[in-house]
Formats: structure tokens, C-alpha cells, sequence
């Protein structure tokens, strides 16, 4: 099958986050892009990886472990972006390189459990609920300075900084609100001694918004890929 649209939707995305950094008055290197490669099949994720991508984010750890074996020779790190149930643990130790939906002790308890038995460490955001619609996940941004407490017993999991998802709406007013209030909260954990270098907010609709709220990282997936498949190969 012919992916060469990979390459131009890739190439797209470059020069559309470039100039939303441009345009926030920051430097291109400044934002990370991290593909988004949910509901397509191992072979899509091969040929974009053969365009030099090597991070990419799933929701379901029931992807991971399908694709993982079938794409081992081409040096992927996977990175969890849906929520976690703690029974999927085990696997996000064995596989994953990073997590960025940490909302709770008992999951952080549940992957240093397994981490542990793994001898690895892992990469996490902290995913924190800045819209008020149910059905985004996060912890409330009330309880995030005592789960950074919490997690400072961990050492299995090296807290990197936030991620959330903005309220799905055309009201950009209301979208910025969600990232300027994650960036706000980590400015506020930065200064109560936190490190937490890493935003991750803004996906293929919103991101720009995101970078003009200061994100570090923002998750593509439809841009690059087109729209979602139903199935997995």
C-alpha cells in the first residue's frame, strides 16, 4: 500500500507547528510533536517510523501489545496518552517508555509494583481535568500538589510534568482557559519545588492554542495520519 501521504502530512504538521511557535513568539524547538498513532495498524506505524518518527502515543495498552511485537526492529518507544486502569500495569512496564495520564496513587503504586519486577523506570505526566465536560479524565487540579508529594517515594517513575485536554469546543476563549490553567498549575508546582518541565496539551485541532499557552509537546494524530480506522492490523 502506498503511504507517501505520511510523508506530506508529516512535512505539513512540521511547518504548521513551526509557524504557531513563530506566531506565539517562541522557538520551533521549543514544542515536541508526538504522533498520535490510535486505531492504525502496525504496518501505517512502519512507515512512519521510517520517516525518522520513533515516539508515538496510544490510548488503549491493548494496541501496544498488538503492535509492539510486530514493529520491535524499528526502535519504538510507545507512550500511553488514554486512561489506565491499574490492571494493565504489567504491561505498561513491559512495553511502554512513558505514560502520560498518571492521575492517582493506586495506579502509581500498581506500575512501581511492576516496574520494580521489570528493573526499568518510567517516563509520566500527571494528567490533570481542566475542562468540566465528564468526559474527560485527569485528577482534579485541587489534588495535584499531594500527588506530587505522594510520588516522591517512586522512584521507578520520573514525573516529567503535566498533560491535559481542553474542553471540545469552537470557543477558543474557553480551550485557552484549559491550557493557560495547566500552565498556571505548573508554575505554581514549579515554585513550591517541583520539577516539571514538560506541558503536553493541544492536539491536531487545538494546538496551536496550546502553543500560544506555552505547551512543550502536543499530540498529533488525525493530521498526520488522516481519520481514524475502526480496526487494527
Amino acid at each position: 500500500m502506498d503511504y507517501s501521504y505520511l510523508s506530506a502530512n508529516w512535512t505539513a504538521v512540521r511547518a504548521r507547528v513551526a509557524q504557531a511557535c513563530r506566531d506565539a513568539g517562541r522557538e520551533p524547538s521549543e514544542v515536541a510533536i508526538l504522533p498520535v498513532s490510535k486505531t492504525f495498524g502496525a504496518e501505517v506505524v512502519r512507515a512512519a517510523a521510517a520517516l525518522g518518527l520513533h515516539r508515538f502515543g496510544e490510548n488503549r495498552v491493548q494496541e501496544v501489545r498488538e503492535k509492539a511485537p510486530l514493529l520491535a526492529d524499528c526502535g519504538i518507544e510507545w507512550v500511553i496518552i488514554g486512561p489506565l486502569q491499574t490492571n494493565k500495569a504489567k504491561d505498561v512496564a513491559r512495553l511502554a517508555h512513558e505514560v502520560q495520564t498518571l492521575d492517582r496513587v493506586e495506579l502509581a503504586e500498581a506500575l512501581d509494583h511492576r516496574l520494580q519486577i521489570e528493573g526499568r523506570a518510567l517516563d509520566v505526566l500527571l494528567q490533570v481535568k481542566t475542562s468540566p465536560e465528564e468526559s474527560k479524565h485527569g485528577l482534579s487540579p485541587d489534588d495535584l500538589a499531594p500527588l506530587l508529594m505522594q510520588l516522591r517515594r517512586f522512584d521507578t517513575l520520573r514525573v516529567q510534568g503535566l498533560m491535559t485536554i481542553a474542553t471540545h469546543t469552537d470557543d477558543t476563549a474557553e480551550v485557552r482557559r484549559c491550557f493557560r490553567q495547566l500552565r498556571e498549575l505548573r508554575d505554581a508546582m514549579t515554585a513550591d519545588g517541583h520539577a516539571l518541565p514538560r506541558l503536553s496539551m493541544g492536539m491536531s485541532g487545538d494546538f496551536a492554542l496550546a502553543i500560544a499557552e506555552g505547551a512543550t509537546e502536543v499530540r498529533i494524530g488525525s493530521a498526520i495520519f488522516g481519520m481514524r480506522t475502526a480496526t487494527v492490523s
